[in-house]
């Protein structure tokens, strides 16, 4: 036993070495670790499904480092499917009429528990340099009731699917070699009621820093306007992991968006003790600041910096923004004092095709969407977002809702709010916290008082500069509503707004949710069988209100701040009003894929800046020729006059947020609208009969980032003369050379097709494992063995006194056997030497693993296979040892069927990535019948 002097000796000792070697390699690295990565299914409640999980005599929660099965250093996943992160393993399945409603029924989640657990296993190098630094892993999301493991050594579990979290790996650590994170993903419990999606869906990192650094979320960036000028107060948290003791110096710099210093601020103070945090801040004085506004979003950026004997120990970068926020209970929402109508939407975070593993470019897509139908406003419903989604936000011009998961007072509650608040709080675009969502169980009683009051003053002491709201749904009369800083009317028919207003004259009000409107794009009759619903906008219920109807209600009253609908994307699950086969909403004011349905120009025309003219709808009408046809425009000029086939219908004066109608007996042609202001023309709209279609035509989106890696492509056919046909529904299939495809889509509400082509990958056991006693080192297979000797493999062996040799077999199961499948035989080490025989022929290892071997259909049978490994035996160096007895598993690949889609209603989407290495990207697209189109980029 070591002395205390002893210990107290080593351990001052270490953590000397351990201030010294970080000063070797200081600054802070971020490292995106999202490539190559191995998953695999476990099992909700099988541990010998779950790959033996939690089985061992010592589990990771009974001694540290135990992680067994998949969560052990060294466990074989060499079978197991690669893949590059994010990742959502729920957009993958199939679809189930007995799946979740809420979720789009796809076949994941507690009723599959055979699909509800993930496995990800990845290997990196960490160098000798960095010992002494700190090393961490930080996720941005996992959904969901993720546990951590890294070499073995359990790090936490994380519950909440929505808020990032990180580990410290740095005791665990084998510097100068490999090291192995594991995540075992429990979606099996469903924490919202629309499609979530399931697995490692945001991004993951490896984090390097010195031991002294900002922690995590560390920075707090506030602004005061004065005149023209601006205070901006930089306050920091620092944490000290080491031992050092002493003076440190924080500077804090500011750079614009063309990285010119502009304010600059320093500091010297004591470091904080040994694992201990201090707060600092400094206030910086920049001269005449370029704000952050809706139609300039200029940003600035902090550089903190933490030097230690002047050298910079530590550098955290924090974008931010300037600019004054205001809910006046009177004339609504003001930014940089200026009258702004809140013209948001409601959104979830799935997009078509790739569920809720939406690529950063995506994010900018889907919020440019947005921006062009003149929303100016987002909320986050119900889950607090990705960063990217943040970030676009701030750098397109959004404004938005952040909004915590769950009410309530305890740690589960406050803890997910705080991480949200302290990882947020920086983003310009933000004005607003959100700290709950229509809790019909308490909104309207004490309790909900008592539990809004405790998040409220504690979301302002996280940060003061921002309101808080809540949505409401069950009546604004008492409870939630009497309390709540910023009151959210979720639906006219929920209750009467102005009698709430005249009661709580104070309190500032916006609509957080408005229309819940049904509509299917391009659809014009609504057709119950077939689960359509006519894109015309309209009450959804009696008691609701159309989007134009909410609209103008809100539009017409200043003191309430603007309105969001419900909402700017369809989304999987909530296929209201309809159930199975219906997957997704149809509340969006555009599809899935970002298609819009009529309602965008409703409200681009009274949201937006530009002059519109929209006619719907389309005029492709076989088989009702002399029937009525509503004729709608959407407009935002002074008149539209209607003509078909160069007949005037007559001139109709528009009203403010309305839209004009006709009713048209069809006949094949030309619908023409011409708009017009102070009696001029403006704007000319045709919608055409079209001809059949001869030609699939590809075209990039505008709202796709400049130079992506990631590109959303529309898919169409057209007639002859090169019109797009609006009902064709022709299948088309995909080709992509120099990238891959990540998700196809088309809006269609009842499509139960594959949203993802991807192998399929089937792992299988070798059964019935038996042995017998070889007497030579000689590995060759007999022609005969006596039968009555097979025995058990590894039943009662005495590793003190083994064969020299030892023949095992064993069966396995294939269900079919082709030349298009890829099997292969991953052998586990059972012995020194090792020989194998499939079927009777000796197999021999792949040149790339000497324990990978390749089967060949020509050797495979349909049914039972056999397998012979004849071996040396494997020794005991210490009787504790624990010798493998599984002798591997069989890799079975069926190669995925082309990628392809129906088009719906004339569109399909389809979006693509780039490969890193690749010159252009060509995607190539076929159907029966007509002309294949092509896209390069």
């Amino acid at each position: 036993m070591k002395t205390t002097f002893q210990k107290l000796l080593f351990y001052t000792s270490f953590l000397i070495c351990f201030t010294v070697l970080a000063q070797k390699k200081s600054e802070r690295e971020l490292i995106l670790i999202d490539k190559d990565w191995r998953f695999s299914f476990g099992h909700l409640y099988d541990t010998k499904k779950d790959f033996g999980h939690a089985e061992g005599y010592f589990s990771y929660l009974t001694k540290t480092g135990f992680g067994d099965g998949p969560a052990a250093k060294d466990f074989d996943d060499r079978a197991w499917r690669k893949l590059d992160l994010p990742h959502d393993w729920a957009v993958e399945q199939p679809f189930s009429e007995s799946a979740s409603f809420s979720h789009g029924f796809k076949a994941a989640g507690k009723n599959y528990p055979e699909k509800s657990i993930g496995w990800y296993r990845k290997k990196i190098t960490i160098p000798n340099e960095d010992l002494g630094r700190i090393i961490s892993l930080k996720f941005d999301g996992v959904f969901r009731n993720s546990k951590v493991f890294f070499n073995g050594f359990y790090l936490g579990t994380h519950e909440s699917g929505y808020n990032g979290f990180e580990y410290d790996v740095t005791a665990y650590v084998n510097y100068g070699g490999e090291n192995t994170i594991v995540v075992r993903v429990d979606a099996s419990m469903e924490e919202g009621w629309f499609y979530e999606g399931a697995g490692i869906y945001r991004h993951v990192y490896l984090q390097k820093t010195n031991p002294i650094h900002v922690v995590a979320n560390g920075t707090y960036v506030t602004s005061e306007l004065k005149n023209n000028d601006a205070d901006v107060i930089a306050a920091v948290t620092i944490e000290n992991k080491g031992n050092f003791k002493g003076a440190i110096e924080i500077t804090q710099t500011v750079f614009d968006s063309n990285n010119k210093q502009v304010a600059l601020g320093s500091e010297n103070v004591l470091a904080p003790e040994f694992y201990q945090k201090a707060n600092y801040s400094s206030k910086l004085y920049i001269k005449k600041p370029l704000l952050w506004d809706l139609d300039s979003p200029n940003l600035y950026h902090l550089q903190t910096q933490i030097k230690q004997d002047g050298k910079v120990i530590d550098n955290y970068e924090t974008s931010f923004g300037i600019r004054s926020i205001e809910l006046n209970p009177e004339k609504g929402f003001f930014l940089n004092g200026k009258q702004v109508k809140l013209k948001g939407t409601n959104n979830h975070q799935d997009h078509a095709g790739i569920g809720t593993a939406v690529p950063d470019e995506i994010q900018y897509y889907r919020i440019k969407k947005l921006k062009e139908m003149g929303s100016n406003a987002y909320r986050c419903s119900h889950h607090p977002p990705t960063p990217e989604l943040l970030d676009a936000c701030d750098k397109l011009g959004m404004l938005v809702i952040d909004e915590t998961r769950l009410m309530g007072i305890n740690d589960y509650h406050l803890n997910d709010l705080q991480q949200m608040m302290e990882r947020d709080r920086n983003h310009p675009s933000i004005f607003c916290w959100s700290v709950g969502n229509e809790e019909w169980q308490i909104e309207g009683g004490i309790t909900g008082e008592r539990i809004t009051q405790v998040m409220q003053h504690f979301a302002k002491s996280i940060d003061p500069t921002r309101p808080v709201t809540v949505g409401i749904s069950s009546g604004f009369k008492s409870g939630i509503s009497s309390v709540v800083e910023i009151m959210g009317y979720n639906y006219l028919g929920n209750g009467d707004i102005d009698a709430h207003r005249n009661q709580f004259k104070n309190q500032p009000g916006m609509g957080t949710e408005e229309g819940s409107t049904f509509a299917t794009r391009g659809i014009y009759f609504t057709d119950d069988v077939k689960h359509y619903q006519s894109a015309y906008d309209k009450k959804p219920r009696p008691t609701f209100y159309s989007i134009e109807e909410g609209w103008k209600f809100y539009a017409e009253r200043p003191y309430l701040a603007g309105m969001f609908i419900w909402t700017g994307f369809d989304y999987r699950g909530e296929p209201t009003p309809y159930g199975w086969p219906s997957v997704t909403s149809y509340f969006g004011m555009m599809d899935v894929c970002g298609f819009p349905k009529d309602n965008v120009f409703y409200l681009k025309s009274w949201w937006g800046k530009e002059p519109v003219l929209h006619l719907l709808p389309h005029w492709n009408w076989s088989g009702k020729e002399g029937q009525e046809i509503d004729v709608w425009a959407y407009s935002n000029c002074d008149e539209v006059e209607l003509f078909l086939n160069k007949k005037s219908l007559g001139k109709k004066k528009m009203e403010l947020n309305g839209h004009l109608e006709w009713k048209v007996k069809y006949v094949a042609g030309t619908l023409e609208a011409i708009g017009y202001k102070n009696g001029k023309k403006v704007l000319m709209e045709i919608q055409k009969t079209t001809g059949n279609p001869e030609a699939v035509k590809l075209s990039l989106d505008k709202e796709n980032q400049p130079n992506s890696k990631v590109s959303v492509i529309t898919v169409e056919v057209t007639d002859k003369k090169g019109l797009h046909v609006p009902t064709a529904d022709n299948e088309i299939t995909f080709d992509i050379k120099g990238g891959k495809i990540l998700g196809v889509g088309n809006g269609n509400p009842t499509s139960l097709e594959n949203d993802q082509f991807i192998d399929d990958l089937e792992m299988v056991s070798i059964m019935n494992l038996q042995e017998q006693k070889g007497n030579t080192t000689d590995l060759s297979l007999k022609s005969n063995y006596n039968e009555n000797e097979w025995i058990t493999a590894f039943k009662d062996r005495n590793y003190k006194n083994q064969a020299p040799s030892y023949i095992y077999k064993g069966n396995f199961e294939l269900k079919s056997v082709s030349d298009k499948n890829q099997v292969h035989f991953f052998y586990k080490k059972i012995g020194i030497a090792a020989e194998v025989y499939i079927n009777g022929n000796k197999i021999n290892p792949s040149a790339e693993d000497l324990q990978k071997y390749v089967l060949d259909a020509k050797i495979l049978k349909q049914g039972n296979n056999s397998i012979y490994i004849i071996t040396t035996p494997l020794q005991k160096i210490k009787d504790w040892d624990v010798m493998n007895t599984d002798p591997g598993i069989i890799q079975v690949i069926t190669p995925a069927e082309s990628w392809k889609r129906k088009l719906f209603n004339g569109y399909a989407q389809i979006i693509i990535q780039k490969d890193e290495n690749a010159k252009e990207v060509v995607l190539s697209a076929s159907a029966k019948g007509l002309r294949a189109g092509s896209f390069k980029n």
